[in-house]
């Protein structure tokens, strides 16, 4: 696959995520004001309702169907949101910090001095970022799992479970701010090295293209026949530290001219879909609606300082 296709997939995991946060805030900014256990009784029944939509709309809040003192699904809402945001940070970091191993060197962190060298090891360049983003991810899937027990509320006056959310929902926004913060900087400033992958795809002496070298040859051999056929050539150009290619063209059961095994053998012709897939991506890809999360997100803001 080519590298953009990795980061199609990022890009399209995002959008699934803006729109998932879309959705998200007509149920989390909701007022909850109903007294004792939320019906409202203390209150004069024709003003109630009336109170109620006033201060929701001072605060920049909807006014609830019902009362949710002891019903928190929007705040577990929230936090299983936020685990899965930093989940897939965390799954690009560790790609990163994979492809970051001297042995490989297909991409790095940004570069910028003292930055991610090892205090006793000079020549390392560590993943900084990508070990913050893991590091804070795993908390916070373990955190958001605690706003679920949260939701565990006896009656209609929990004596207890909600302020589970009062411990960790600061937590869990503050290391998601964090995480965001760090993968903004990591793709921002992501160096990628072509030369390397380039390298790396000639390691296997060409065994990286068996699949399509297989499928091709059991059109006329069979399926099975062209697998163990490949296999054995392909652990042969590892033993002998030959190219696959030249056993494919030694070998009396291949009917295929050396300009076929050739192209064949290429993995630039074995990229699938990669690049229509990353196109499709790119194209159906709206930019993120930033007045809209930057409005309700200053709805929200107001309405915690006054509240």
């Amino acid at each position: 696959m080519s590298f953009g296709f990795k980061m199609a997939r990022l890009l399209s995991t995002f959008d699934r995520h803006e729109a998932r946060l879309l959705e998200i805030w007509k149920r989390l900014l909701v007022v909850e004001f109903g007294g004792a256990v939320g019906t409202l009784a203390t209150l004069d029944p024709k003003l109630a309702m009336k109170c109620q939509e006033s201060l929701a709309k001072k605060l920049g809040l909807a006014v609830p169907e019902i009362a949710w003192h002891t019903e928190r699904d929007r705040i577990a809402e929230v936090g299983a949101f936020f685990a899965l945001v930093t989940s897939t940070c965390a799954k690009f970091a560790l790609d990163i910090k994979l492809m970051m191993q001297t042995e490989v060197g297909e991409a790095s962190e940004p570069y910028k001095p003292h930055r991610g060298s090892s205090s006793t090891m000079p020549q390392k360049r560590n993943p900084i970022s990508c070990a913050y983003i893991t590091a804070s991810n795993a908390t916070v899937r373990q955190l958001s799992t605690a706003l679920f027990e949260a939701m565990v509320e006896d009656h209609e006056r929990s004596t207890g479970p909600w302020e589970i959310e009062w411990i960790v929902l600061p937590q869990i926004c503050t290391l998601t701010d964090s995480v965001l913060k760090q993968t903004l900087d990591l793709v921002s400033e992501l160096e990628v090295h072509p030369q390397n992958m380039q390298k790396n795809l000639g390691i296997t002496h060409g065994a990286i293209v068996s699949e399509a070298v297989m499928m091709k040859l059991g059109e006329t051999l069979g399926r099975q026949y062209a697998h163990d056929l490949v296999y054995d050539l392909c652990r042969k150009a590892e033993a002998e530290d030959r190219a696959l290619v030249e056993l494919l063209d030694q070998c009396p059961e291949v009917k295929l001219s050396r300009e076929e095994l050739e192209k064949l053998c290429d993995p630039a012709h074995y990229l699938g879909l990669s690049v229509a897939m990353t196109d499709m991506v790119l194209q159906n890809w709206s930019s993120p609606n930033y007045i809209t999360l930057a409005d309700r997100s200053f709805n929200m803001t107001q309405a915690s300082k006054r509240g």
